[in-house]
């Protein structure tokens, strides 16, 4: 039995996630996926809270092909204590999934294999192009990057309006 970790804001989740997820499915037998940054939101680079982006995941993955499990992470603004903080929270994991530098890094240092899975269309999938999509957008043209779960939690909480307006400037 191998179970992976997978850490990302998913602020929102869309597309580019899931693709990773199911390549994950394939290789291990269960997987624990990280809210990271779960202390920030209403922000335009951190629109949603940690119970949003859970429960979008949770909404997501109702029929995932493998067990998971979902836990929010605070940032720990000390690297080197990190993955330490990161086990605390977590169930065991065997290896991490990551193609960010840092986590890798910070992984590998602790002795935690590393597999970088392969990016989903980054220059469509990517949390930043979302965001900018839903500030920008005027026919829901975000939603096409995300799953329907996804836009059904945004829509839910009125997630369009609180971006466009953290997005404003008070001239």
């Amino acid at each position: 039995m191998e179970r992976a970790f997978y850490v990302g804001r998913f602020q929102p989740f869309h597309y580019g996630h899931e693709k990773i997820l199911k390549t994950i499915a394939e290789e291990v037998d269960e997987v624990v996926i990280g809210i990271g940054s779960a202390q920030k939101s209403h922000s335009v680079r951190d629109p949603f809270t940690a119970g949003e982006r859970i429960e979008m995941v949770l909404k997501s993955l109702e029929n995932f092909p493998i067990r998971h499990y979902i836990i929010p992470l605070q940032d720990v603004e000390y690297n080197a204590l990190w993955v330490s903080h990161v086990k605390s929270m977590s169930p065991k994991f065997d290896v991490a999934y990551s193609n960010n530098p840092l986590v890798i890094q910070l992984f590998t240092e602790a002795g935690i294999e590393v597999r970088r899975p392969a990016m989903h269309e980054r220059n469509i999938y990517s949390g930043t192009a979302v965001r900018k999509s839903m500030i920008e957008s005027k026919n829901r043209e975000w939603a096409e990057f995300v799953p329907p779960t996804v836009a059904g939690v945004v829509d839910e909480i009125n997630g369009i309006c609180r971006i466009k307006r953290v997005a404003g400037n008070d001239d």
